[in-house]
């Protein structure tokens, strides 16, 4: 995700995983230091695939498994996060949300406003969607670090004003929320029902997964367990 994504996360967060190092502090809403934003991808979707068809090594199983699970378009450790759990399979710890009705899910997704949404948003002419989910035809925002200053509250009102004017709903995630495994869970069962799909677990220890899954993403980007 890093790889196809507009960010760079600082090598004291990732190069100690690969030696079996994990964070272990419980300072849950210490974020990454250093991380850099608005990068240009380091390659595409495209050419991970044609790596991943190169080998059959058994070696490379988790790699070319990876492959098939990722998303371009990430723009910040946290919209990762937020992916892994909400889109990955269930038999992975996620909650199933990736190919809901047979349509992708798509980070960072332009959506241009039609004149009246761009008069009830305060003359934006589109919205940047976090993790769109065409199927439910909504919108799942993850607010971050700078959220909850006083300017970007204001804005993001009018883009959700916006959204609310072509149809689109907004789902708002706060950094409390992606530690709530039953909070990422109404958010899956929401995006279930407005997708038209039931939303049922098929897989047996599914808490113990989602909480595996949970703190592996987090080590992956450098943050402790939960």
């Amino acid at each position: 995700m890093e790889l196809l994504g507009t960010y760079s996360l600082p090598p004291e967060s990732t190069v100690p995983i690969a030696h079996g190092e994990y964070p272990n502090s419980r300072e849950a809403n210490e974020r990454p230091r250093m991380a850099r934003y608005k990068c240009e991808p380091a390659t595409a979707l495209k050419e991970l695939i044609k790596v991943a068809s190169w080998t059959t090594s058994s070696a490379d199983a988790t790699f070319r498994q990876a492959v098939k699970l990722v998303e371009p378009g990430s723009a910040s450790p946290g919209e990762t996060l937020v992916y892994g759990m909400l889109a990955l399979p269930m038999r992975y710890g996620g909650l199933g949300c990736k190919m809901l009705k047979g349509r992708r899910v798509r980070l960072n997704y332009k959506i241009d406003f039609t004149d009246d949404a761009v008069h009830i948003s305060s003359g934006m002419p589109y919205a940047i969607s976090d993790f769109y989910v065409p199927a439910a035809k909504t919108d799942v925002e993850y607010n971050g670090f700078g959220h909850e200053e006083h300017d970007a509250r204001i804005h993001d009102g009018n883009r959700n004003n916006g959204l609310r004017a072509m149809g689109v709903k907004v789902i708002v995630i706060h950094r409390g929320q992606m530690q709530d495994i039953q909070a990422l869970e109404a958010v899956a069962r929401t995006l279930h029902r407005d997708a038209g799909v039931r939303f049922r677990y098929r897989v047996k220890g599914y808490r113990e997964l989602q909480g595996r899954l949970l703190n592996e993403l987090r080590a992956a980007i450098g943050l402790p367990p939960v």
